[in-house]
């Protein structure tokens, strides 16, 4: 231990620590704790987790202590029985250490709790129709935590929200069938997700995409037949993407002749309509 680690070594009203006034130097003698980097007393929160993570049989008795990282530290290791109380703890951060070990049933109401941790700590933890409320929440990160675990069949609740990074969860989650509507998401990486995963005889709604990036991945993904009508597109990496695989069908190896034509997708299917006629 170096000068500097015992000179630091301070409680949480910022006085000195000495071994001799402490009620643990049995244990201190054992080596199991040690000034400045494993001590319930210090004011560091990692030097608290180090004492706890070797005396978990400690924790149940630093559950109500006055400073809250020794309450927060304790929550982790305490006995199950002994954490509901520190749901109403003053201090967010016991309240979501409490959320995060206690059973589904006991923390329902933290979804509604005033601190956003706390209501992510909730999120994380809660099934099926208990995240009705997270996707309604004002924090984006209890909204996208929710997003992450709900069933998939509540998604579509969600395809709207105001940001992108959850729309873009919604679209890698949500079932197939509704994911068509999504692209028309007005966020091109949240489209880039929905190219992603739409079926391929669907991908041809993006063709025309505004952006680039979409482009690229239904290059990479739509049928040969179909990419055609990239031979043309205003990026060079996306016509090289359509003339590369075009080139491996010999059927529509014709296409990258020099002069050929190609109809747009509505005329291409109108035109095989006639001729059936």
């Amino acid at each position: 231990m170096t000068g500097e680690d015992l000179s630091a070594a301070l409680d949480w009203k910022g006085r000195p620590i000495r071994c001799r006034e402490c009620d643990h130097q049995s244990i201190n003698a054992m080596g199991l704790c040690a000034k400045g980097k494993a001590c319930i007393r210090d004011r560091r929160a990692r030097r608290v987790e180090r004492f706890l993570r070797g005396n978990p049989d400690l924790a149940d008795q630093y559950l109500d202590h006055p400073y809250f990282e020794v309450r927060a530290g304790a929550a982790r290791y305490a006995n199950l029985f002994r954490l509901p109380p520190l749901l109403r703890d003053p201090e967010p951060e016991v309240r979501a250490v409490a959320t995060l070990r206690l059973p589904e049933e006991k923390i329902r109401s933290m979804i509604k709790d005033e601190d956003v941790d706390v209501r992510i700590a909730a999120a994380s933890r809660l099934t099926g129709t208990d995240l009705l409320l997270a996707i309604k929440d004002e924090a984006y990160m209890v909204r996208l935590t929710a997003v992450r675990r709900m069933p998939t069949e509540l998604l579509p609740l969600v395809r709207h929200d105001p940001d992108p990074e959850v729309r873009a969860w919604v679209a890698r989650r949500i079932d197939l069938p509704a994911l068509p509507d999504m692209c028309f998401d007005p966020d091109p990486l949240v489209r880039r997700e929905v190219a992603e995963r739409l079926p391929l005889p669907q991908l041809g709604m993006l063709l025309n995409d505004d952006d680039f990036r979409v482009r690229f991945r239904v290059a990479e993904r739509i049928a040969e037949e179909d990419l055609v009508l990239l031979l043309d597109d205003p990026e060079e990496t996306i016509r090289e993407i359509a003339r590369e695989r075009i080139s491996k069908v010999p059927s529509l190896a014709h296409y990258l002749e020099p002069g050929a034509k190609v109809l747009p997708l509505k005329a291409q299917d109108q035109s095989e309509t006639e001729n059936q006629s």
